[in-house]
């Protein structure tokens, strides 16, 4: 340093004992400024005070020699401690020079500038407060020193600082928050520790509302709960514990629309592999759980996001399952927060809700941004981020468009997990209970993937699925639906609505005029549809019929009005160019009929054909029936046509009898020992009045070989007694019982006719197929 500079008011001695390496000789110079400070104090030479201060500044501090920087340094802190509780005046000259020191290569200058910082804070107390953010940014970079001195120091001052904010009242959050947000993201452990705790602190000072800026830095703290210090998560699960607790008991002051794309981000998991994300999606889902409850509708533009994150956690496994749990609630939370107001236009709802007209909307950009930044740092980059619907509070519109297509992705998505699919179909029945009209709009889109849904391999996904496929055909919002089918282009099946059917005008049946339209007025435009549909889909997957064809028709009789299903099948099928599906559609459906506790009440209605309602029912099974000439005979002895069944047994003769045929009559033999048939068994006791219900039976066991069911039927027949022993001596002989007197409204010749037309086809496809598979190896089938 130069000797013949002008130090003064510093004396040479100062000046020589303030550059001297040795730490004594500075101590000395240090109390010798201490006192030249105080002197000057006393005069109030103000002048000379700051003349000093910029010397040991300019001349030491930020010198280039490092024993003057030190002698600046304790030369420093000296004049704080004289100027006492005058510091506060010189404070901007006194920490510039220390915090330029807090950068210094030598860890041990770095030392005497954090001590030397700690004496100037001491002594000025509250009145640092205004310098706090520079403070806050030193110690920041102090706390992640390499130095474990320096950090030590550093932690002596970081704690005189807290106590400091503690206990003044005139702490400046609105300047320190967006220090806090930059600090927030870095990603050295002691710095995030330094930030945590400093949070902390903030958050238990009764006069800092650090909750009002809680959207600020709240995805920060997500990103320090996934830091692979165990002690740096367990400090900010605290945190975000204090902060939950807080928004709990004041929920009316909360930002709860600013934090839920925050939420959203990080209740999605991005790398499952790593734990402390587990740790994450447990802490922001319980978050989400509590703002849906607390904020309620206020939530719901978030909802396709929310979603997004919730409904893939449904399908954890125990290993996640508080997780899965908090994912259930928030589901079913949100679940109830839509109701049938959403479904009223925009328009109609913002009339009844609009604001005062000096009031303007909340601006979410800077938000929305930082958020974006904070995605690309921590690689969120696969994340779903929704934008609110709507920003104005006052009008809170449910985000059905993105709900729909969040539900239908995760429909399409092959990896969709079971309990995940349940939830996206309860999801979309409920908004077609809730939400009719404005969900209808999207029927068409959804309408082929639901009926793709019913080869799901759970039984209660396609449960669940035939309940919103049963909620769309029903519902009156669908009445007005003039929309075309949902079929797919590819499809090599086609199955059409019968002409009459689809002109909405009734079918000829004979020379009479029969409804063939479905009676219940609750169906609407889409019934027909999804029942061409599922008949179309039966076609092309004749495995999903065999195994859940029963099932799934069996729920939709008891879903919807089992007339309906059965009198919209055999509409479809008699029209189906397809024989052999249309007879083993047939045959499934008689089963169903004949075995099926759902369809008790529709058997009650068939069998005694009273009224022409039940007469043009009979008559629409019967014309699909004749597919199938064994479920032909059982709907005649289902309805007591026995004399029918009797002339269609006679034509048998005519058909071609195969294994498959002699196995229908074998289980329709095992039917007529069933309790369905209880009533035709007893009505062979009376002989007189049921002759052609014995001649059917007969004719039966003529059709069958020397079998199990041949011994059956034939030990049956056995029992039937004499007629001469059954009629008493009072009553005459009387006439046989036929249902063609009572029934006018029946064509029986016409029938005949037709089953003798629909046997012709079946019998020229059969000798196509067998002439196409002429061969000389061929083995007779009997």
């Amino acid at each position: 340093m130069n000797t013949e500079k002008d130090f003064s008011p510093l004396t040479p001695n100062i000046v020589r004992a303030l550059n001297d390496k040795l730490y004594e000789k500075r101590k000395v110079a240090a109390l010798e400024i201490e006192k030249l400070v105080r002197e000057f104090v006393a005069q109030n030479n103000s002048a000379q005070i700051r003349h000093v201060i910029q010397v040991l500044a300019t001349e030491f501090a930020l010198s280039q020699h490092p024993h003057s920087r030190k002698g600046g340094l304790i030369g420093l802190a000296a004049c704080s401690i004289a100027l006492g509780k005058d510091s506060g005046l010189y404070l901007k000259e006194l920490i510039d020079p220390v915090l330029t020191c807090f950068n210094d290569s030598d860890s041990r200058l770095r030392y005497y500038a954090c001590e030397a910082l700690y004496n100037i804070v001491k002594v000025a107390r509250g009145a640092v407060l205004p310098h706090f953010n520079v403070l806050f940014d030193g110690l920041s970079k102090l706390a992640a020193d390499p130095d474990p001195n320096v950090k030590s120091g550093s932690e002596l001052l970081d704690r005189l600082l807290k106590d400091i904010v503690t206990e003044s009242n005139k702490f400046d959050l609105v300047a320190f928050v967006p220090l806090l947000r930059e600090r927030i993201y870095s990603n050295n452990q002691y710095a995030r520790q330094f930030i945590i705790s400093w949070i902390h602190v903030l958050e238990s000072v009764p006069d800092i509302n650090l909750l009002d800026y809680l959207p600020e830095f709240l995805d920060g703290l997500f990103q320090i709960l996934g830091d692979s210090s165990k002690e740096i998560r367990r400090m900010c699960e605290v945190v975000l514990g204090e902060f939950l607790k807080e928004i709990k008991k004041n929920p009316s002051s909360v930002k709860f629309a600013e934090m839920a794309n925050i939420l959203v981000i990080h209740c999605q998991v991005s790398d499952e592999s790593k734990s402390t994300n587990d740790l994450i999606q447990l802490t922001s889902m319980t978050w989400m759980r509590e703002f849906i409850q607390l904020a309620g509708r206020v939530v719901l533009p978030y909802s396709s996001g929310i979603l997004t994150a919730v409904l893939p956690c449904l399908s954890y496994d125990d290993r996640k399952k508080s997780t899965k749990e908090a994912a259930s609630a928030c589901n079913h939370s949100l679940m109830k927060l839509v109701t049938p107001e959403d479904d009223e236009d925009d328009e109609e709802s913002q009339t009844k809700t609009s604001p005062p007209s000096d009031e303007t909307p909340k601006k979410e950009g800077d938000l929305n941004d930082s958020l974006n930044e904070s995605q690309e740092s921590v690689g969120f980059s696969n994340i779903s981020f929704f934008t609110p619907a709507s920003s104005d509070r006052s009008v809170v519109n449910l985000d059905l468009d993105g709900i729909v297509q969040v539900l239908d992705r995760h429909l399409h998505d092959s990896s969709t997990g079971m309990m995940t699919r349940i939830a996206v179909l309860k999801w979309l029945y409920h908004l077609y209970i809730k939400t009719p009209r404005k969900m209808f709009k999207h029927t068409d889109s959804l309408f082929p993937m639901l009926l793709k849904t019913l080869s799901d391999e759970s039984d209660e996904v396609i449960l669940k699925d035939l309940e919103v496929l049963a909620e769309i055909a029903s519902s009156p919002a669908g009445q007005t639906d003039t929309s075309g089918l949902c079929d797919n282009s590819d499809s090599k099946t086609e199955l059409h609505i019968p002409s009459g059917v689809q002109d909405g005008q009734p079918m000829v049946v004979g020379s009479k005029m029969t409804d063939l339209s479905p009676s219940t007025p609750s169906m609407n435009s889409y019934f027909y549809k999804f029942m061409i549909n599922l008949l179309k889909r039966f076609s092309l997957e004749r495995k999903l019929l065999e195994v859940r064809g029963a099932f799934i028709i069996r729920q939709l009789c008891l879903l919807l009005h089992a007339e309906n299903i059965f009198h919209s099948m055999a509409d479809i099928l008699l029209k189906e160019e397809d024989l052999k599906f249309a007879s083993t559609m047939v045959q499934t459906l008689n089963t169903i009929l004949l075995t099926s506790a759902e369809l008790f009440q529709l058997r009650n209605q068939l069998k005694d054909l009273h009224t022409q309602e039940s007469c043009a029912l009979f008559c629409c099974l019967y014309r699909s029936w004749c597919h199938n000439p064994v479920a032909t005979v059982s709907l005649c002895f289902l309805t007591q046509n026995y004399r029918h069944a009797y002339d269609l047994i006679q034509k048998f003769g005519d058909l071609e009898v195969t294994v498959d045929f002699l196995m229908e009559v074998d289980k329709l033999v095992q039917l007529i020992e069933s309790p369905i048939f209880t009533y035709l068994r007893l009505q062979l006791l009376d002989v007189e009045h049921n002759p052609y219900l014995i001649k059917a039976l007969y004719g039966l066991l003529m059709l069958l070989p020397q079998s199990q069911a041949f011994q059956l039927l034939s030990h049956r027949l056995s029992c039937v007694p004499n007629p001469e022993l059954m009629r008493t001596v009072d009553h005459p002989k009387a006439p046989v019982k036929d249902k063609r007197l009572t029934q006018p409204h029946i064509d029986y010749s016409e029938l005949l006719q037709h089953f003798d037309r629909v046997q012709s086809k079946h019998l020229e496809v059969r000798h196509q197929r067998a002439g196409r598979s002429e061969h000389p190896d061929r083995k007779l089938i009997l």
